[in-house]
């Protein structure tokens, strides 16, 4: 299998990840029977630690699909090389880089990681268009 295509499953259990977290957190903060049940009534948002890991899964579901996207044209058109591997990688470390950073509200580094993940995506669309 394509480094690209590992590369994203190990994404996908990046958003796993970010699921399991955000959802921990959310349940900590508002109790384990809001979790369990149908979250009918209006809530303030998160705060904190959750909130910031609520809104890194809302981020990392913006980014992701543009990834999925990418990897899939690189695939079907077979425009493997150099930049397509660079910029799988580069989505990956990325987005593992980002999650903490913003959990733990680290400013700058935290767009910068948002930053590496963004050029990796332009990589994957870029080994596309000249290969």
């Amino acid at each position: 299998m394509r480094i690209e295509l590992i590369l994203l499953c190990m994404s996908v259990v990046l958003g796993f990840v970010h699921i399991v977290l955000a959802s921990h957190a959310a349940s900590l903060q508002r109790g384990y029977r809001w979790t369990a049940g149908p979250r009918d009534e209006r809530l303030p948002p998160l705060t904190g630690v959750a909130g910031r890991l609520d809104r890194a899964l809302a981020n990392f579901g913006e980014t992701f699909p543009l990834f999925v996207a990418a990897v899939f044209v690189v695939h079907t058109t077979q425009a493997y090389g150099a930049l397509s591997t660079t910029g799988a990688w580069l989505y990956l470390v990325g987005r593992i880089l980002y999650l903490p950073l913003y959990a733990f509200g680290v400013l700058l580094l935290r767009s910068l990681a948002w930053n590496v993940a963004a050029v990796g995506i332009a990589l994957l669309l870029l080994s596309v268009m000249y290969r």
